[in-house]
């Protein structure tokens, strides 16, 4: 059994942009339409304070390293098309995890429910 993390970070620039309020509603028009196509996570993590620049980052968890990486990239795809915000940079990682829990000694103490 596998689990398989799909993240990374989009850095953006949004030259329309001339205050952080209107950021903030070019970036959360972004956020939404990508989480409606995708049933992602997604969220703001930097540039905060700068109205022409943002950065997001997103993960996708499943268990097959083609679908997520297919995922990631059709995500990257998605975004840029969007056409809201120059997309300046971007960084995935995939990571495996293989089944970590079956070593995982579960003694029960006496406080546990068996």
């Amino acid at each position: 059994m596998l689990m398989v993390i799909g993240y990374g970070i989009i850095q953006l620039r949004i030259p329309e942009s001339g205050s952080l309020k209107e950021k903030r509603s070019i970036l959360s028009k972004i956020i939404k339409r990508t989480q409606n196509e995708f049933n992602v996570s997604i969220a703001e993590i930097g540039d905060l304070d700068n109205h022409k620049l943002a950065k997001i980052s997103f993960a996708f968890v499943g268990n097959d390293s083609r679908y997520i990486n297919g995922k990631v990239d059709h995500l990257l795809t998605f975004v840029d098309n969007l056409r809201a915000a120059e997309m300046l940079n971007s960084k995935i990682e995939i990571m495996v995890v293989s089944d970590f829990l079956e070593e995982t000694n579960w003694d029960t103490g006496k406080y546990d429910e068996l």
